[in-house]
């Protein structure tokens, strides 16, 4: 079993793994955990410190926190395997027994939310600029400009996005991020899942820069270009921090897109168990999410593709299949609607395993786009997540996180969403769907009463 196992080494190799600057390997920070085989080539991370703004449990999620990356703080994260009846070696590292070692997590394989079924495409991507009132959000100076919208992906392909969209797109090399395994260029990434996800996403938000981040390029023995490991996901949110991190406080502005999930708990350590994925709030991933928000980010998640009408065949999960982050309060959790409003009959309903209140607006799907698949249409609750990630950025392009913190501006996606079914939420379609209209009325409310 593939596992992320949290140690507290000394103070200074915390401090050499969380700088930037430094690198210290595997063999630095756990050199000899008996009955684990180590993955020398993932490189440690840092993980915070969560503590409570106001006391009270440090590992809920639904309270104010902050997070500390002081040396005497903060922990490391390694990666590595070990056998599936070693009861001992797992018991061996559980805390308490070996004084380094904090807690044992599962490291679940995590797959694109792509789609199911063979329908044809409802409306083209024309459509959704329309129903997105781009237009209108651009005479607002809401179009993306200067916003840092992050592909957390299978790559990007920068010259399929320019010549769909006839013009030059931007991209920002320097900031974005490879797995060590993962060979090649930021935005040179073959035509895939990850191009269909960023051409959805300069939709709502044509000026946006691009931050590409091909998490599920990393290889794993068995595993295909369209997987990877949660445990990348949390170098890769490790590395988005330093990217928030480094931008003026007062202009702070990072839009997340995730298109991706953990299908089945064949790869996750049971619930109830300490090291469970999909329904620990403990989990570092689950404190990745966290941090990465009180800092300032945007995250925002595709529901999946498990809904009871027509569901993934990859979908493993009895019941409540929105899980782990895709289901965590710290983020949006994105069901899909086609250009009619009607839910997709893939669109995984909730409750959400760590919120029971998920999905959390939905958007549009299944249309005629990127051409990343050909004549096939832009669909799943992928192309979904980043059709509101695209709205998300276009509000972030004059409205900053020190102006409208990521919880205020989730508040208002769900306050102003149209609403599709019963009176308020519903797991089917969460707060309604995403309406601009109603987003601009509230902004404009907002800069009034703060004038």
């Amino acid at each position: 079993m593939r596992v992320l196992i949290q140690l507290r080494p000394s103070p200074d190799l915390v401090a050499a793994v969380a700088d930037p600057g430094q690198t210290a390997s595997t063999a630095d920070v756990a050199d000899g955990l008996p009955g684990v085989e180590l993955d020398t080539g993932f490189t440690p991370v840092a993980l915070p410190r969560p503590v409570p703004a106001t006391g009270g449990d440090p590992l809920s999620l639904n309270q104010p926190l902050r997070f500390s990356m002081a040396a005497e703080d903060a922990s490391v994260l390694v990666r590595g395997t070990i056998s599936d009846d070693d009861v001992a070696t797992r018991v061996s590292l559980l805390p308490g027994l070996r004084p380094d070692v904090v807690g044992v997590f599962s490291d679940p394989v995590i797959e694109t939310c792509r789609v199911c079924g063979g329908d044809g495409p409802a409306g083209t991507w024309r459509d959704v600029e329309r129903l997105l009132d781009v237009a209108k959000l651009r005479a607002e100076g809401l179009d993306g400009s200067d916003v840092a919208l992050a592909v957390v992906d299978t790559g990007v392909n920068l010259d399929h996005l320019n010549g769909k969209l006839r013009r030059d797109v931007r991209l920002d090399a320097a900031r974005s991020w490879l797995p060590p395994t993962v060979p090649g260029t930021p935005g040179e990434f073959p035509v895939d899942h990850g191009t269909m996800c960023a051409f959805d996403a300069l939709i709502g938000a044509p000026e946006a820069t691009l931050l590409d981040l091909p998490l599920l390029r990393s290889t794993r023995p068995g595993g295909s270009v369209m997987d990877g490991l949660l445990s990348d996901a949390v170098a890769a949110f490790a590395h988005l921090r330093t990217v928030l991190d480094a931008q003026p406080e007062e202009s702070r502005a990072l839009v997340v897109n995730n298109s991706w999930g953990s299908f089945s708990p064949e790869w996750d350590f049971p619930v109830g168990h300490p090291g469970n994925y999909s329904d620990n709030g403990a989990h570092p991933f689950n404190l990745m999410v966290a941090s990465l928000d009180q800092a300032g980010a945007d995250i925002l998640f595709a529901a999946g593709n498990c809904g009871r009408d027509c569901p993934d065949g990859r979908c493993a999960f009895a019941e409540r299949p929105i899980t782990g982050a895709n289901s965590h309060p710290r983020a949006l959790s994105i069901g899909g609607v086609d250009v009619r409003g009607e839910r997709v009959g893939y669109s995984s309903q909730g409750p959400g395993r760590l919120a029971a209140r998920k999905p959390d607006v939905c958007a549009y799907t299944h249309f005629t786009g990127s051409g990343a698949y050909g004549d096939e249409p832009d669909a799943g609750t992928s192309a979904a997540a980043p059709v509101a990630a695209g709205l998300v950025a276009a509000v972030r392009t004059r409205w900053p996180a020190s102006r409208l913190s990521p919880a205020q501006l989730r508040a208002l996606l769900r306050r102003t969403a149209e609403d599709r079914s019963t009176v308020g939420f519903d797991y089917d379609y969460g707060y309604g769907i995403v309406d601009p209209a109603g987003i601009l009325a509230a902004l404009r409310r907002r800069a009034a009463a703060a004038a």
